[in-house]
Order: C-alpha cells, then sequence, then structure tokens
C-alpha cells in the first residue's frame, strides 16, 4: 500500500528513468474482412507516456466506478432485504406518530397540592375506630348484647370526636381506638338525628386533631382521599377518587340530607370517618353509601361545614339549639308484619310513645296513626320529616290523627317545643 502511495505520488525512490506502459485491447474477429490464417482477434498495442496526471485519472475513474456498483448493490440488498423481512418492523413515518401524554396520576389530573400518600400521612393519627355495645331486647322479651362498628375523627387536642349519631344510637357501651392502638371508653357528649352528627369525648390530650377545609369550595372532579374503619376490622383504611356530585338530595332513614357524592371507595364501617381535599383538610364525614348488586362507587358525606357547626353545638350545649320538638317518639310500619308487632292494622307512622307534657296536653297518645301534619298527608317517615320544615320553637301546628284503628280520626294542635336530645 506504501508503494501504491509512492508511485501515486510521483515519488521514485529508487531515481529510476519512467517507463512506458503497455494497454493491450481485445477486439472481436470482423468476419469477412478478417485476414486468413488468422483466427484468433487482432491485437493492437497503444503505447501511453506514464506521468503523474494519466496515472491519476485512471485512479480516480476506478474509485468513481467501484463506488457507483457499491452504492447500486447496497441499494439492492436493502430492497430486498426490506422485502423478505417485513415482520416485526415499522415504517419511518409510523416510527414518528403525535401522541399527547396524557397519562396522569390521580393527584395530577386533579391539580392536588399533595399526594395522596402525603394526605393519608397527615392524617393517619386523626381517624379513629369506634366500637359500640347495645342490650337490645326481641319480640320474646329475651335480652342480648348486640356489638357494632364505625369510624371518627378527632376535632380536638384534648379527646373530642365527630361520628355519625346512627354509629352510636342506642348504644350502652362506646369504645374508641386510636392509631397507636390505645383504647379509650367514650362519653357521648350529644347527638342530632337530623344531620345524623354524634360527638363523643374521650380522656386522652395531645391528640391530633383534623384541619376543616372548606365544602363550599370543592368542585366536581376533586380530589377525595377517604380514611375509616371499614367491616369494623379495617382501622386506618385509605381509599381515593374524586368529588362526583355537589348538594346531591338523598333520604336516608326517613331523612332528607343534602350530601357530597364521591367515588371513592366506602363500605359499612366507614360510617364516621374522613374524607379530605386535595390539601389534606377534612371537607366532609362519611354518612352512606348506596348498596345492591348493580351499584358501585355511590359514597355520601356530610358536608363540613355543616358538620363544624352542628358539632360546636353538641359540645357546648349537649344539643342543637332551635331544634323542634314533638315531643313523641314515632315508628314507621313499612310492613304489615311491623304493624302487627305494634297492634295496628295499617301502615304509616306510629306513635310509639308521648314524650314530653306538651304533647300529652294536646290529647296525643301512644298507639295514634299519623295522618296529616296541617294539610300534608303522611305516609312515610320522609313525609313527617319535610312536613314540619319552616316551622320553629313555639309554633303552633295541626295534626290528625287516626285512633283505634280507624275508628276515630282527631285533629289535635301541638305547641312545638325544643329539642335538647335525640
Amino acid at each position: 500500500m506504501n508503494h501504491f502511495n509512492h508511485y501515486y505520488s510521483g515519488e521514485n525512490n529508487n531515481r529510476e528513468p519512467i517507463q512506458d506502459v503497455n494497454f493491450v485491447i481485445i477486439e472481436e474477429s470482423s468476419g469477412a474482412g478478417s485476414e486468413t490464417n488468422h483466427g484468433s482477434p487482432h491485437k493492437r498495442k497503444f503505447h501511453f507516456k506514464k506521468s503523474r496526471m494519466g496515472i491519476a485519472l485512471v485512479v480516480v475513474l476506478c474509485l468513481l466506478t467501484s463506488a457507483a456498483f457499491g452504492f447500486g448493490g447496497a441499494l439492492l440488498a436493502n430492497s430486498l432485504s426490506s422485502e423478505s423481512s417485513s415482520f416485526g418492523t415499522r415504517s419511518q413515518a409510523s416510527q414518528q406518530l403525535s401522541v399527547s401524554k396524557t397519562g396522569t396520576t390521580l393527584e395530577q389530573s386533579t391539580d392536588s397540592n399533595l399526594t395522596i400518600k402525603e394526605i393519608a400521612a397527615l392524617n393517619a393519627n386523626s381517624v379513629v375506630e369506634i366500637k359500640t355495645e347495645a342490650m337490645v331486647t326481641d319480640s320474646w322479651m329475651q335480652q342480648y348484647v348486640t356489638e357494632g362498628a364505625g369510624s371518627g375523627v378527632i376535632v380536638s387536642s384534648d379527646g373530642y370526636i365527630v361520628t355519625n349519631n346512627h354509629v352510636i344510637e342506642n348504644s350502652n357501651k362506646i369504645t374508641v381506638t386510636l392509631k397507636n392502638s390505645k383504647s379509650y371508653t367514650a362519653t357521648l357528649i350529644g347527638t342530632d338525628d337530623e344531620t345524623d352528627i354524634a360527638v363523643l369525648k374521650i380522656d386522652a390530650s395531645g391528640l391530633t386533631p383534623v384541619v376543616y377545609g372548606d365544602s363550599s369550595a370543592l368542585e366536581v372532579g376533586d380530589l377525595t382521599v377517604v380514611i375509616g374503619n371499614p367491616l369494623g376490622s379495617l382501622g386506618g383504611t385509605v381509599t381515593a377518587g374524586i368529588v362526583s356530585a355537589l348538594d346531591r338530595s338523598i333520604t336516608i332513614d326517613g331523612k332528607n340530607m343534602t350530601l357530597l357524592q364521591t367515588d371513592a371507595s366506602i363500605n359499612p364501617g366507614n360510617s364516621g370517618g374522613g374524607m379530605f381535599n386535595q390539601n389534606g383538610e377534612l371537607v366532609g364525614v362519611i354518612v352512606a353509601k348506596s348498596s345492591g348488586s348493580d351499584v358501585e362507587g355511590l359514597g355520601f358525606a356530610i358536608p363540613v361545614n355543616e358538620v363544624k357547626k352542628i358539632a360546636q353545638e353538641l359540645a357546648d350545649y349537649g344539643y342543637v339549639r332551635g331544634r323542634i320538638d314533638t315531643g313523641m317518639t314515632f315508628i314507621d310500619l313499612t310492613s304489615m308484619r311491623n304493624a302487627v308487632f305494634y297492634g295496628a292494622t295499617s301502615l304509616g307512622i306510629y306513635v310509639k310513645s308521648v314524650d314530653s307534657d306538651f304533647a300529652k296536653a294536646a290529647g296525643f297518645k301512644s298507639g295514634d296513626m299519623i295522618y296529616y301534619v296541617g294539610d300534608k298527608k303522611i305516609s312515610a317517615a320522609s313525609d313527617l320529616t319535610s312536613a314540619f320544615d319552616g316551622y320553629e320553637v313555639g309554633d303552633k301546628v295541626q295534626i290528625t290523627i287516626v285512633r283505634n284503628n280507624d275508628n276515630e280520626m282527631k285533629k289535635l294542635t301541638l305547641t312545638l317545643g325544643e329539642k335538647t336530645s335525640s
């Protein structure tokens, strides 16, 4: 290779004279014009003088020819290869598809300021497990103890806890267990069956209370994180979702309630637990979920703006001031089996007991069936609740009752009292 380079550059290390170079071109026989006795092609000898210019020209021509054949061969090989091995490959155009990056986390899609992990960590010590015991008497006058379970949220460092009224209703014993597994016997401070809120107190200090948020600032699609005690045995369970609807009006146990709706997973035992927003603030207290084999992702919470107002009233007074009281206990007879048990012959609102002096003075008796409140017909507990909307303590209301199993109808006037306990 070095010899070629030196020769190409015109150097001659041996200083020998430049020699003639012979190129022989072989031509095919011309047939009739050929000389006899010369069967082989003619040979013509051309003499080129060996010079630097000529050699360079030849080399360049050779290089160009080689490059052309090489490039053409590569194209042919590539074409053949592409046709025979097209499986498992993509064209360059398809590799450059424009796809928007739509994959996001729940926190990102809801513009959350904190991650779900951070929200859970902030509130893990603020949600408690609640277990209850109640003495029940059956139709055979046999007594037995029933147990229940739910959740609650700590609202003060000195042991005040908010839960649902239905979680602790009629309980003889309430036990609260903290995140650190310490258990306390709780005292019932007050309840409000209208909003399904109850306040408990345990003898403890240095607790971690929740931070109230603003439920009126929520929007559909906002992040929700629920912490509670599902199934009564899985304390501290965290689930997440979004606000599915605002101001949802539903009827629970005959009471019309306006609630927040979420698709976060909620199960029995979550009642009384906390629903938190993207800042880790309490925005609702879980109250119910829709049940049924075809129902999923329907959970409801009491808005915190209502909870904090009711909880403060219960903590300060033991009841919610200004709530009207009929002075009677009612039972909604929804089946003939229940009606027969209470000695009634029809369904509807049954007066189980007359508890106040003002109701007794109005003439009501145990066993009466409520037929009308004012001019509104009463057929179910929800009718009774809505019939008293707008009335205040001290108002007089005319109530039509049926007595002695439809044999007697009376119109009685009741002066509404103030409810001081549930």
